[in-house]
This record gives C-alpha cells, structure tokens and sequence, in this order.
C-alpha cells in the first residue's frame, strides 16, 4: 500500500486564536507566540523573552487569570496587557460526581459547542482524560464518541484549557507563600477524550509542550499518553515532536474484525501499523506501547484472538490494557464475561506481557472509556428518535 509522504490532515475547522476583532487569549500560545504577540503589542523586544517568563509563570504555574494580580509587573505594564489580551479557558457547564470519585465535566468551547473531560482518582495518581476534537470522525462501531459527527478540532487553548480547569476544581494551584507541595491529584493526562489526537497535530503538541514546560505545569513527558487508532503518518512525528508516551486503539487480531471495529484499519492495516509502531519506543526514548484492547462478547476475545495478538505484537515494548466494554443506549455490542476475559488476560501475560484489566469507572455517569459524548448531542438524537417515531421531521 502506497503511503502519502504529508502529514495526514482533514479539512476540519480550528478556531483562530484571535478573532476577527478584540484582544488575543493568551491561553494556548506557545513561548514564542506569546513572545510575537507582546511585541505586537508594544512590548520592547529587547525585554519581550523576560515578560514572556514573568506570564508564564502567572498563568501555568499560579493559576492567576487576572492581569492586576501580576504583582511583578509595573502597574502600566499590566494595564497594556489587560488592554490587548485575555486568559480565558473554556466554561464548566456541567460537573458530575461519580460514587467512585470519577468527576465528568461537560465544557462549553468558542461557537457554543461541547466536549467532555473526565478526571479519574486513583491511589497512586489522578488522571485527566481530555478530548482533542468536537465529535470524531473514526466512527469506531463500539465507541459512543465516534457516533457523534465531527464539528471542528480545539485549539491549544482550548486543549490545555481542560487541564486548567480541572486543577481549578481540584483547587491543586499552589498558593503563593506556602510551603511547597510536590503532590499532584492531577498527575497524569491521557488524550483519551472525544476525537483523534493524531488529526489535530498541531494544537495538541503545542498544548502538550505547554503541560510538559518545566516553569508551569510542569508534567513530565512519561506522565502523558497519546492514545491514537492508528494515523501511521503522524506516529513518527509525535515521537520527535512531542516525546510523550504512545496508546493505540488496536482492539482486533485480524484485518477482516478491525475493519469493523476501527474503520481506520482499512487505510493503515494492522501490519502498517505495527511496523510504525515497532519504531516507536526508540525514537521518543518511550519505555513501551500501550495497546488498549476492548473485550467485546463473542467478537474479538476468544483464546486464539490471544495467541494471535502476542504473535502480531512479537518485538515491540508492550502492556496490554484490557478493557470490559463499557455498554451505552443502542450498542451493538455487550461486554465479555469475566472469566473470558481473565482467560484472555492469562494467555498474553504467559506469554510475557502484562496484561491489566482495566476497572471501569464513572459508569453510573456515563463517564466510563468509549461513553463520551456531549450531553447536547445525545440530546439532540433523542428528539431525532422520537421525530423518527412520530412521523414528524427533526
């Protein structure tokens, strides 16, 4: 199969930064954006890397939203910045408790649209799960995102945004004064969330670089996971460019059952996919491969889907996150049961990998991996459904 040398992009939407008219968010620009746009607007150069640290600092590791409170900052200069920039994030519009802990949050971005960001307390650590895209355009046939069509991709902003408005609700800031905590309630981030990552390259490795920058957030590299279904393209390209670790929709053991599964397959099949993979660990300094694989009853999970998956994955640094389908309104499909899956998890870890089962959690809040989906959108198919049965059109 003859592979295209570009980058693999879609003609999707991404809000500009700045706007037709009024100030520029300063949310999601990189160092060197940032640094454009003081000068721009009327910053001294010769001064622009230093004021360029100063709100750094502010906004990634403070937490601060407010130019007045900048107290390192000449009064004047505050005034400049308050005059030609903003720091907005996205809006919370919703905020769900699961009896687990699992907090879902549903946050409204620029045009009114809507996507979901889950945070997941673990003993050990706390895990965001962000969204990269409204929608998706995979159309995964187990996943509730991927029946929602894709609107547009987020910007930088509107990617690390989601991080800083979980910290916000957490109240993880640290206080200025205080004696200094290293402990993280949100220590891990997983691009998990609505879309593919891998079709938004760009504002996701700007957002990840803003994460990972030491004067801020400051998350290490090995604390965040990309998880892709499989763009082989942009896989070298997120080792060399972003350097975090690499999760991938594999879910199949056979091209005929992935095509199924992950359309996607059809561009890039399994044995594409593997060779980039294979290159992978090596070239992002990556420890191993995430595979994620969803136990779906009487499709992918027998003893010889097993053997095959240890086979195809032969030489490549690997775990294998065993996933009990998580049912939602309409699925196709029902869950393995658990002996399957303990069957299923005991071959592959004999074989020398480990083999986790992933424990669901926020289910009761529809929270869970694969139930996405912004409330307005299944909102909107309800009335669809019922239009449908009535006769009436939406």
């Amino acid at each position: 199969m003859t592979q295209p040398s570009a980058p693999i992009t879609q003609d999707v939407l991404t809000l500009p930064r700045k706007l037709p008219e009024g100030p520029v968010n300063l949310i999601g620009l990189t160092r060197d954006a940032m640094r454009a746009a003081l000068i721009a607007a009327g910053t001294p150069e010769r001064q622009a890397k230093m004021r360029v640290g100063q709100v750094w600092q502010w906004v990634y590791h403070w937490g601060v939203r407010d130019f007045a409170q900048m107290s390192n900052l000449a009064k004047d200069y505050r005034a400049l910045l308050a005059a030609n920039f903003v720091l907005d994030l996205p809006q919370v519009v919703t905020r769900q408790v699961s009896a687990d802990g699992t907090r879902k949050y549903l946050v409204r971005i620029a045009g009114g649209h809507e996507v979901e960001v889950v945070y997941i307390p673990e003993t050990d650590r706390g895990t965001l799960c962000i969204s990269s895209q409204v929608g998706c355009t995979l159309t995964c046939s187990f996943c509730h995102t991927g029946t929602q069509k894709l609107v547009r991709n987020l910007t930088a902003g509107e990617i690390i945004g989601q991080v800083m408005l979980a910290r916000d609700d957490l109240g993880e800031w640290p206080v200025p004064g205080a004696p200094k905590d290293e402990t993280r309630l949100l220590s891990n981030i997983v691009l998990m969330g609505m879309g593919e990552p891998l079709y938004n390259f760009d504002n996701v490795r700007d957002a990840m670089k803003i994460a990972m920058d030491p004067e801020g957030l400051s998350l290490s590299r090995r604390r965040i996971t990309l998880s892709t279904s499989g763009v082989v393209p942009e896989i070298a390209r997120t080792a060399v460019e972003i350097g975090c670790q690499l999760a991938v929709s594999f879910h199949a053991t056979t091209d005929e059952v992935r095509d199924l599964l992950v359309p996607i397959n059809k561009r890039w099949p399994i044995a594409t996919l593997l060779d980039a993979l294979r290159a992978y660990p090596g070239l992002s300094n990556s420890e191993r491969i995430t595979f994620e694989y969803v136990m779906l009853r009487g499709v992918n999970d027998t003893d010889a889907d097993a053997r095959r998956l240890v086979k195809l994955i032969k030489g490549i640094p690997a775990k294998i996150n065993l996933i009990p389908f998580n049912e939602w309104p309409g699925a196709p499909y029902t869950r393995s049961d658990s002996a399957r899956i303990k069957a299923f998890a005991d071959i592959i870890y004999k074989a020398g990998y480990a083999s986790p089962i992933r424990t669901p959690r926020g289910e009761d809040i529809m929270a869970a991996c694969g139930q996405l989906k912004s409330a307005t959108e299944r909102a909107r198919k309800s009335r669809a459904a019922i239009a449908a049965e009535t006769g009436l059109a939406p």
